[in-house]
């Protein structure tokens, strides 16, 4: 079972004798911080005003529970004695989940990329006490030396501070300087573009895709002057990629769009991003070829990539694509789920202070356990036959070859390869098992959630799994039970008996998007009916009056530095995105012209975006699309 986060991890080394603020939140995160020798606030007013009271700069630093880095830092410096000592007299620190805030995390990323060219997390900004950031960056080491080429943290304590007394208006002036750029940018993205927009878009989203494809390798981002940087799954790339074959006429084996999807999804299903293991995707690779992950896993990630692989599986009949989407579910079940049906957020990527041990492997190891005859086949498919490929001495267990072209070489049927490779992986799993596990950030977000439910009601229409189904049905239950307001309004984050903060844009797309899902696999119109209830408060308290398509925080959310409206597709699609298409599926079921309109007006509102860099938003084209199609256009 997985090792959950149900009290505040502590880590070899540390010890309780502090305990700050963070020790009544319920974030598995802040929790992790909260026997830190900082004296840590959480974001809000408290902070603030103790920052005013005192002239003191605020210190923010935001990360997640599973990210690598951000333990870096906290056992470097969070724990170090003498930097809490001086952040404690100095500064008023503040920890933050972006998971749980990630309008805050937007918006100082915002300011930590025009500050650097670049952001990161953990994210480390200093700032007025009106929440003004004047300086930041990602990770610090403690002291000058520490790593070479990066500035010490404790150093850079001190000049912030000698700054603040010698040169106060300067800061304040460059925290409202950079408070306006980011608040224009956020607000840059507001205005309606009104450009005329036709199916021609979906071809221009081809070549621009094609632009940044990998051909040899598979995948997105690729550029020549920089071939190793690392590829992420980029799951609204694919879900529009899959959206052309299906809607495309004659033979689709020779399109481009079939090779890059192709290509990506075998190269993905091969690499060591999949756990071959335990089953499901590490967050992304570190390398072009999909050979060594960074280890975290996130559930945004397995839901939509579990919706992707179900739908290639239905337009391919690739088994191997069957088979990914059987073994992450079966992860996701076994290790993800909580009892009364939500979905946990993520896995971290650490465990025993290092990053990836729950996962390598030595060749002495394998040898021993599997035996002369079974150690051959696992090491010729999984690639322990070669050199180390994991820190000089490991392996990540990863495949050269597909599960297809590795039986016709052994004179096996792929059945056949897969009954003798089996039990050697069932024993590997199970001698993996008592490891020390990776930490479980047992919160439930309703938006990783929606994406999840997705993926399961996907994948039980497509694979025909009652099993699957109710899976998504239990999930939806529990967060429109436990994750909602008396009034029906949707909350964010859910642990330990307690739902709480006003939920996001994204929130509500996302959930409605597992709603339809569940629609579309059981007829049932309860979750049609649900979807549609969620949609008319979304409506009512996200949309923008103005230019249209919604906002990324309700109308009555706390005022931060700006309102955003972001259109871009990550790694995660955009609420926008994903709203039009819930729009559009919405308007024609249940003949509501009203929401067809809405979804017009959304999409104009990023036409501009769209006309220009159409492949920054596949999700949001696949839109366009559909509001035609059921347009009649």
């Amino acid at each position: 079972m997985a090792k959950l986060a149900s009290a505040p991890p502590t880590k070899k080394g540390s010890d309780k004798k502090h305990t700050n603020r963070l020790v009544d939140e319920s974030s598995p995160y802040l929790l992790m911080h909260a026997h830190n020798p900082v004296d840590w606030y959480p974001w809000g007013e408290e902070a603030f005003a103790k920052a005013r009271k005192e002239d003191k700069v605020v210190f923010l630093s935001i990360g997640y529970s599973s990210c690598h880095w951000c333990h870096v830092m906290e056992e470097e410096s969070f724990k170090d004695e003498e930097i809490a000592k001086y952040l404690n007299q100095h500064f008023i620190c503040i920890k933050v989940d972006r998971e749980e805030r990630p309008d805050i995390d937007q918006i100082y990323m915002r300011a930590v990329v025009a500050i650097n060219g670049r952001g990161g997390w953990p994210m480390s900004v200093f700032m007025t006490p009106a929440a003004e950031p004047f300086f930041g960056g990602s990770y610090f080491p403690a002291r000058e030396g520490d790593r070479p080429g990066i500035r010490g943290f404790l150093p850079l304590l001190g000049m912030i501070k000698e700054a603040w007394k010698d040169n106060r208006e300067a800061l304040e002036r460059d925290g409202k300087t950079l408070a306006k750029h980011v608040k224009d940018y956020l607000d840059g993205r507001r205005a309606a573009s009104l450009v005329p927009l036709g199916k021609e878009v979906l071809d221009k989203t081809v070549e621009s895709l094609l632009g940044q494809f990998d051909q040899e390798h598979g995948g997105f981002g690729y550029s020549p002057a920089q071939p190793l940087q690392p590829k992420f799954p980029s799951p609204s790339n694919l879900d529009f990629l899959i959206y052309r074959l299906q809607h495309a006429k004659g033979k689709i084996e020779d399109s481009p769009e079939w090779k890059m999807l192709i290509s990506q999804l075998d190269h993905m299903a091969m690499g060591g991003i999949r756990d071959h293991l335990g089953g499901g995707f590490h967050r992304y690779s570190v390398d072009r070829y999909w050979w060594i992950p960074h280890f975290e896993k996130m559930l945004y990630d397995n839901g939509q990539l579990a919706s992707v692989y179900s739908e290639a599986y239905k337009l391919t009949g690739d088994e191997e694509y069957k088979q990914v989407v059987e073994e992450l579910l079966a992860f996701v079940q076994r290790e993800m789920t909580g009892e009364e049906g939500g979905f946990y957020s993520a896995l971290d990527a650490d465990s025993e202070g290092e990053e990836g041990s729950f996962y390598r492997w030595e060749k002495e190891q394998l040898e021993k356990e599997l035996g002369a005859k079974q150690y051959r086949l696992f090491a010729s498919a999984y690639g322990i036959n070669k050199d180390p490929n994991f820190e000089h001495d490991y392996y990540v267990p990863l495949m050269s070859r597909t599960r297809a072209e590795l039986a016709e070489s052994n004179k096996l049927s792929r059945q056949q390869l897969e009954e003798q490779l089996l039990p050697s992986r069932e024993k590997l799993f199970e001698l993996r098992a008592k490891r020390e596990r990776p930490l479980t950030d047992d919160k439930i977000l309703t938006s990783w959630n929606g994406l999840m439910i997705r993926g399961f009601a996907d994948a039980g229409r497509v694979l025909e799994q009652p099993r699957y189904i109710e899976s998504a049905e239990k999930a939806a239950t529990f967060l429109l039970a436990k994750l909602s307001t008396p009034e029906g309004r949707l909350l964010r984050t859910y642990r330990g008996g307690e739902a709480k903060l006003n939920a996001y844009l994204v929130d509500y797309a996302f959930l409605v998007e597992g709603l339809i899902a569940l629609h579309r696999a059981t007829g049932k119109q309860k979750w049609l009916g649900e979807a549609d209830r969620l949609m008319k408060i979304q409506l009512e308290l996200y949309w923008d009056d103005v230019n249209g398509g919604f906002f990324f925080t309700s109308n009555d959310h706390e005022t931060l530095l700006a309102r955003g409206k972001d259109p871009i597709d990550g790694a995660q699609p955009a609420g926008n995105s994903v709203a039009v298409q819930n729009l559009v599926y919405l308007g024609r079921e249940l003949d509501n012209k009203d929401y067809l309109e809405r979804a017009d007006r959304t999409i104009q509102s990023v036409s501009g975006i769209l006309s220009t860099s159409p492949s920054a938003s596949p999700r949001m084209v696949i839109a366009v699309a559909e509001l035609l199609d059921a347009r009649g256009k």
